[in-house]
């Protein structure tokens, strides 16, 4: 089983030990776990034009599963990422940090719409799955 990881881009990686805590959930899940930032990007290392850069996300997520898109931050490409995964049957899992704003549109699309306080949280919200 695969399961792909969407997080807001940073060119210096800074939101690396969220994605790290998903990935190791997952991975003790039985899930391989893809993430563009992480995988595709070598960490802002290597350039895609838009073009590149969203056949590929594409590539990844129609071989996935699942989708778990953490919305703290939001991000055009995220809203892609999700909409794509729902229009393809492929179940979506969105997590934010708690206050943040997910729209309606996000919830309406998601099997599980769920929120964490601290980076601890997020294994309790995962093993609920």
């Amino acid at each position: 089983m695969k399961a792909y990881i969407g997080i807001k881009y940073h060119e210096n990686y800074s939101n690396r030990v969220i994605v790290d805590r998903i990935s190791s959930i997952l991975e003790g899940k039985g899930y391989e776990t893809i993430c563009i930032n992480r995988d595709i990007g070598s960490g802002g290392q290597i350039k895609y034009n838009p073009n590149e850069l969203m056949a590929l996300t594409f590539e990844k997520i129609n071989k996935c599963d699942l989708v778990v898109i953490d919305l703290t931050e939001k991000g055009v490409g995220l809203g892609i990422e999700a909409g794509y995964a729902y229009a393809k049957g492929i179940p979506l899992i969105t997590i934010a940090k708690s206050g943040s704003d997910i729209s309606e549109t996000l919830v309406g699309i998601s099997k599980k719409v769920m929120f964490y306080d601290g980076i601890e949280d997020i294994g309790i919200l995962l093993n609920s799955l």
